[in-house]
């Protein structure tokens, strides 16, 4: 029944049905699946799913935008329970997220920024095509622990090395941990910046933050 029920969940954001994914995530509750599940083995593996649809040009804007519609929509549902749960979490670190200068592609991020929230992070979301002294700035107010930087387009890459870059000139890289992410960004891409994490999905994003933050603590 549970893999039913997440799997009705990830094709409803593949299909973009938002009154299918109210109804999956209604039935999450109703079976008392633990909501973090449903977002993380049902919602978000259909985003992925989508994601990777895009990239290699099957699918277009707007069914990525019908895909992020019903994520959301269920996650109308599935959020107040995740609220209830959260109130006896501690958070293991605060979370500065931004898509890079350039890039105005947010729903990878917005992901992100959900399932690292649901995990016990604080996130503080600013947004999309950032610069790099705009993405410090915030961090260094935010007092966060990391800075996760998203690109969707290969063209936007550079600016992940740009930030890393500032932030040496600025004699601040040491006080940051730094990930990036996105669907052109790969492991050996963060090695050769200089990054300290890569995120390949969602799920692998919180991974890497929880790793980063024990290896720091």
């Amino acid at each position: 029944m549970k893999e039913k029920i997440l799997e009705r969940l990830a094709t409803a954001v593949i299909d973009g049905d938002e009154d299918e994914a109210r109804e999956g995530a209604t039935g999450a509750l109703q079976n008392q699946i633990d909501p973090l599940e449903a977002v993380e083995q049902g919602l978000s593996k259909g985003m992925q799913e989508v994601g990777r649809q895009f990239e290699v040009g099957d699918v277009f804007l707007p069914e990525l935008l019908m895909a992020a519609g019903a994520f959301n929509s269920a996650m109308e549902i599935l959020n107040p329970e995740i609220e209830a749960q959260k109130k006896n979490v501690t958070k293991l670190g605060t979370v500065l997220i931004s898509t890079v200068k350039g890039d105005v592609h947010n729903i990878g991020k917005n992901i992100v920024t959900t399932v690292l929230d649901i995990n016990g992070f604080r996130v503080v979301d600013i947004g999309i095509d950032n610069s790099p002294l705009v993405i410090i700035e915030e961090a260094q107010k935010a007092n966060a622990n990391i800075i996760a930087l998203s690109s969707l387009m290969t063209t936007t890459m550079p600016a992940q090395r740009e930030v890393i870059e500032v932030l040496r000139e600025m004699n601040l890289r040491e006080k940051f941990l730094v990930m990036v992410g996105g669907g052109p960004v790969t492991r050996e891409w963060a090695e050769e910046i200089g990054a300290d994490g890569h995120g390949k999905t969602a799920i692998h994003a919180v991974e890497t933050a929880k790793r980063l933050m024990s290896q720091k603590s």
